[in-house]
């Protein structure tokens, strides 16, 4: 399959430069795409661009405008948009080397495959490759991605080089905003050790082949008896866990090495422990079907 390249450029590192096509490296969405449907109709529903005044308008006929005020813009023709230009615009100039380990996983974007862009482009390309893995760091540079200008972190991949766009420091949230409402009290010392074996029993490779998008697979599965005029199933709410001792609930989930942490983690064995009521035999006998399916 030929790729169509999201931007097409230079690479410069010094005086050296070479033309290059970066490509996104990852897949847009799933394969399930929904349309809104009139079911009077079952038409396909077009969005029409509508003046309130005015009507329907053509696309073609329509400019970009900046609200300086309520109501009140500055009109920017695509011409004049495309007028302002920056080098980064047409080139990624490499400014600096840093240490990987020195920019914040909260900065890290997304992912961009850059290759040579033509076979007279290779010998540069390799070269600027091969110096950046030789250093053993992040190369930053800087391009612009539609009416952006995005730093970029360039490293080598295979036989070319992986680029991340990284977020600028405005766009970034501080994580004291969030947690400073977190208590400061240090968990129990025991609680944390048995916590610890959990992780240890496990502990593993990533291997993203074993993870997939359930949800979608049950969309399709849906879409799929809808198709063959099957009434769909219907599906039962997953039982909210309510950890009324976490200590049991953590030696459970110790002493469940085969079971899933979702199916370990619920009320089946922390149930001992809470009032004896007539409906406590409940929970345990739902629970068993789950594993039984799996």
């Amino acid at each position: 399959m030929a790729y169509r390249p999201t931007w097409q450029g230079h690479l410069k590192l010094s005086l050296v430069t070479c033309p290059v096509a970066m490509y996104t490296a990852i897949n847009s969405g799933g394969d399930v795409h929904f349309h809104l449907i009139n079911p009077k109709t079952n038409n396909r529903i077009k969005m029409i661009t509508t003046d309130p005044d005015s009507g329907p308008v053509e696309r073609s006929e329509l400019v970009k405008g900046y609200e300086v005020s309520k109501g009140e813009y500055i009109l920017l023709t695509p011409a004049e948009i495309d007028a302002v230009k920056l080098e980064s615009t047409k080139t990624i100039d490499i400014e600096r080397f840093v240490a990987e380990d020195e920019i914040d996983r909260l900065y890290w974007d997304n992912p961009y495959f850059l290759a040579p862009d033509g076979k007279l482009a290779q010998e540069a390309f390799g070269v600027i490759r091969k110096a950046m893995e030789t250093s053993g760091q992040v190369a930053i540079g800087r391009v612009v991605i539609g009416t952006r200008e995005r730093i970029l972190a360039l490293e080598p991949r295979g036989k070319g080089i992986l680029a991340y766009t990284i977020r600028t420091d405005a766009e970034v949230r501080r994580p004291d905003e969030i947690f400073d409402a977190i208590s400061d009290e240090a968990p129990d010392a025991g609680m944390i050790a048995i916590a610890e074996k959990i992780i240890e029993q496990r502990e593993g490779p990533f291997d993203p082949g074993q993870f997939v998008d359930r949800y979608e697979d049950a969309l399709k599965a849906l879409i799929e008896d809808k198709q063959k005029g099957h009434k769909p199933a219907k599906v039962e709410e997953p039982e909210a866990s309510n950890v009324i001792d976490l200590m049991a609930a953590l030696r459970a989930s110790l002493g469940g090495k085969a079971e899933p942490a979702p199916k370990r983690a619920t009320k089946a064995k922390a149930a001992p422990k809470a009032p004896a009521k007539p409906k406590a035999t409940k929970p345990a006998a739902a629970k068993a079907k789950p594993r039984k399916a799996g």
